[in-house]
C-alpha cells in the first residue's frame, strides 16, 4: 500500500521560513519523481497549482515563477523522503501543501496546511 505523509505545516509570519516533509513508502522512491502542489483556499477550482519537482536521481529540479528563488525542493533517497524549504515566505503562499509521486502513477499525500500571516 502505498503512502505519502506530509509534515511540517503550520502557522508564520510573513517573512518566516517553514521546511515540509513528505515520507513515502510501498513505492520504489528512488525512481519516483517527487512534486509538490498547493491548493490556495481562495482558488477558483479544484486544480492545485504546481509548486516544484525533482527528478528521482536528484539532478534536476524545476520550480514554478512564483516560488523560484524562494522555495528549494530536496530529496533524501535513504529515507524516502523529500522537502520543501520555504524561505520569505508571504500571505499568498497560504494554502495545504500536498506532495506527489510520480511512478509514473501519481500518488498524492493528505496535505499540509501552511498558514502566513500579515
Amino acid at each position: 500500500q502505498v503512502q505519502l505523509v506530509e509534515s511540517g505545516g503550520g502557522l508564520v509570519q510573513v517573512g518566516g521560513s517553514l521546511r515540509l516533509s513528505c515520507v513515502t513508502s510501498g513505492l520504489t522512491f528512488k525512481k519516483s519523481a517527487m512534486s509538490w502542489y498547493r491548493q490556495a483556499p481562495q482558488a477558483p477550482g479544484p486544480e492545485r497549482e504546481w509548486v516544484a519537482t525533482i527528478a528521482s536521481d536528484g539532478g534536476t529540479s524545476t520550480y514554478a515563477d512564483s516560488v523560484l528563488g524562494r522555495f528549494t525542493i530536496s530529496r533524501d533517497n535513504r529515507k524516502n523522503t523529500v522537502y520543501l524549504q520555504m524561505n520569505g515566505l508571504e500571505v499568498k503562499d497560504t494554502a495545504a501543501y500536498y506532495c506527489k509521486a510520480s511512478t509514473p502513477r501519481d500518488y498524492w499525500g493528505q496535505g499540509t496546511q501552511v498558514t502566513v500571516s500579515s
